[in-house]
């Protein structure tokens, strides 16, 4: 199985929630569709395979994703939040401002950032989702 749904489903385990069938369906479409993914997509794709999960499990299920911090949404200007996969605590996306091409990253030098700010505002920082926008390659005519 995926690493990423291991991980996934290693994480609600050690919070003390039980893999259900229907989290399985709906932890396997999120990692399918490579952690990008709005709700109504995600009830979609999920009936595609498990048609008895209803959508409210869903949507209960994306909310305890993002409860122990393993999902996040992010609102690009479509309107509808897209959930992404915090892949060990994080996410970073490159955003064109022009074409809206949306680029991912995993290289995180975040770490010491993340205990400056915790240690300045007495908050232990669990994740984080950084975005940075500006211009892709092809925007600007490279």
């Amino acid at each position: 199985m995926d690493e990423q749904f291991t991980q996934l489903s290693a994480a609600l385990s050690a919070e003390g929630f039980r893999l259900t069938a229907s989290r399985r369906a709906i932890l396997t479409a999120l990692v399918g569709c490579g952690g990008h993914i709005t709700a109504d997509e995600l009830v979609e794709r999920v009936h595609q395979q498990t048609p008895s999960v209803g959508r409210m499990t869903v949507y209960r299920t994306l909310d305890l994703l993002c409860q122990l911090n393993l999902i996040r949404p992010v609102y690009q200007g479509t309107g509808a939040a897209h959930f992404v996969l915090l892949h060990h605590g994080h996410h970073h996306h490159l955003v064109c401002g022009v074409c809206h091409k949306v680029i991912e990253f995993d290289d995180c030098v975040l770490a010491e950032i993340e205990k400056v700010v915790g240690q300045r505002f007495d908050f232990e920082v669990q994740g984080h989702l950084l975005e940075f926008y500006g211009l892709c390659a092809t925007c600007r005519g490279v």
